[in-house]
């Protein structure tokens, strides 16, 4: 099979972007995008010298504009048969707007447009995060107005306000907690062009992000979830790519508007704790 006419967006030119492109991108061409010039240039050499085909182009993910440059870009190489969002700031990096700015609206952003121009038997996947998984349960209205609402109305929503969003944490959440329904709204869309989206939200995996974090105020809690997971460690960007091309590839075909929650187990324990003991307490029968 011939996939020279054919295309790999990666925005966000991270770890875990890279481990996902090494197994979706060969013999294909691979667009990297992302805000940072240095990031991209670094990247490149990487996946250039280990044969990869590979042109970058800067964007600003909170940006329409920008990523419709990218978009126009991808199409001049070819057939976009992928399209990979691991970019993103995280709640050490920035203010509560600008984590609601990149993360939820940009992200919603990207699926829109790229969503208008995907292959037919193309998929893509959302890197989002476990953090969206610790929100508790909304209301049916408000997850209703996450996943629907036009975008560019998106942050003029009564739930994503200062009152609600107090810190950047609480931003964060929200943004994953919104990927997760944005992208199953927008398959719907996607699958008009036979093509499929999926989120993955991961747990603490070791990349530059998750070194901020570990280094930042919250670092001591991090390090002691890892001592109670089964794993007694964080994950790898390689464990999240062995998922991400299950979903990317025909072997995922059955597989659209579903989010996957690849975390060592720690959300399981943040809900329900020592399962035992709530038994032992009469909870649960």
């Amino acid at each position: 099979m011939n996939m020279n006419n054919e295309v790999i967006v990666l925005f966000g030119a991270g770890s875990i972007g890279e481990a996902i492109v090494r197994r979706v991108a060969a013999g294909r061409n691979l667009l990297l995008a992302d805000y940072n010039e240095a990031k991209l240039v670094e990247m490149k050499q990487h996946l250039t010298e280990a044969g990869f085909n590979v042109e970058t182009f800067q964007a600003d993910l909170s940006s329409r504009e920008s990523i419709k440059t990218v978009v126009a870009k991808a199409q001049s190489l070819g057939k976009i048969m992928g399209l990979v969002n691991a970019a993103g700031v995280s709640p050490s990096q920035a203010s509560p707007e600008q984590v609601l700015k990149v993360d939820l609206y940009g992200t919603d952003v990207l699926l829109e447009e790229f969503g208008q121009v995907m292959a037919p038997g193309s998929a893509g996947i959302v890197i989002s995060s476990q953090s969206g998984h610790r929100l508790p349960a909304l209301s049916q209205a408000d997850n209703q107005a996450l996943a629907m609402t036009p975008t560019e109305e998106l942050l003029d929503l009564p739930i994503l306000q200062p009152d609600v969003i107090k810190d950047s944490l609480a931003a964060y959440q929200y943004a994953k907690r919104t990927n997760v329904l944005r992208v199953a709204a927008e398959s719907v869309k996607w699958q008009a062009r036979s093509a499929r989206i999926n989120t993955i939200s991961p747990g603490i995996i070791m990349t530059p992000l998750a070194v901020d974090e570990l280094n930042g105020p919250r670092g001591a809690g991090y390090k002691k979830m890892f001592e109670s997971m089964v794993t007694k460690r964080p994950g790898t960007p390689d464990e999240i790519a062995n998922l991400a091309e299950l979903l990317m590839d025909r072997r995922g075909a059955f597989i659209t508007g579903s989010d996957f929650l690849v975390d060592g187990g720690i959300t399981a324990q943040y809900w329900y704790g020592n399962v035992s003991e709530v038994r032992n307490n009469g909870v649960q029968k």
